[in-house]
């Protein structure tokens, strides 16, 4: 007679129940990431040097492209909550979850969106942009927590998982979206640690945004 055993020691959760999580953060990574998109064409239509040569903060204008990208993450997140609840998935569906979700997804989204726009003012061509947003994201969403637990990483990948921003918003994510789900680092944490990549890619994004017109 042979025990039944775990594959992937998912804490308790039904490996749907914990994939959940990170599709949602799949989908916001994806759309997120191509973002800066939007900055080469507005150059190219002479938008953007309208913008620049208006009284507005630097930094102002770059904290508005990312407020605007999170409009199509909601949108993105009742999608994903719709189709998981038709596959059955445990969520939870308390006010205060349902807030938490999204704000940790409208956060994962101005962090990505903000990194995509850093990288349309130093590539500065469609077709360059294009090509490293498509090679970003799947080692972004591979070295993560998205679809295994950090536990199951070599040594070496989970060092580059704490470094991912990805991993801190998966975590956010199974913990409030999902009944039984749990933080590995803490709530706190996570808000903390993507609050504090979001400001440090603004900063660098309000310096490079001129150079895109260069």
């Amino acid at each position: 007679m042979f025990s039944r055993t775990r594959a992937i020691p998912t804490g308790g959760l039904r490996y749907l129940d914990f994939m959940a999580p990170g599709i949602l953060a799949q989908s916001v990574l994806f759309g997120a990431i191509f973002y800066g998109i939007s900055l080469i064409w507005e150059r190219d239509l002479g938008i953007l040097q309208k913008f620049l040569v208006s009284p507005a903060p630097r930094s102002a204008l770059v904290s508005g492209r990312a407020v605007s990208s999170t409009l199509r993450s909601i949108a993105q997140t009742a999608v994903v909550y719709l189709v998981a609840f038709l596959l059955g998935v445990n969520l939870q569906l308390r006010w205060w979850a349902i807030a938490g979700v999204i704000s940790a997804v409208m956060l994962g989204s101005a962090i990505f969106s903000t990194f995509s726009l850093i990288a349309a003012c130093i590539v500065k061509s469609r077709e360059r942009f294009m090509g490293i947003g498509q090679v970003l994201t799947m080692p972004l969403f591979f070295a993560s927590n998205a679809i295994y637990p950090l536990s199951l990483m070599p040594p070496w990948l989970r060092a580059v998982s704490t470094i991912n921003p990805l991993t801190y918003q998966v975590d956010l994510l199974r913990a409030l979206m999902v009944h039984g789900g749990q933080s590995v680092f803490g709530l706190a944490y996570d808000f903390g640690i993507q609050f504090f990549i979001l400001a440090a890619l603004i900063a660098v994004a309000t310096r490079l945004y001129p150079r895109i017109l260069l």
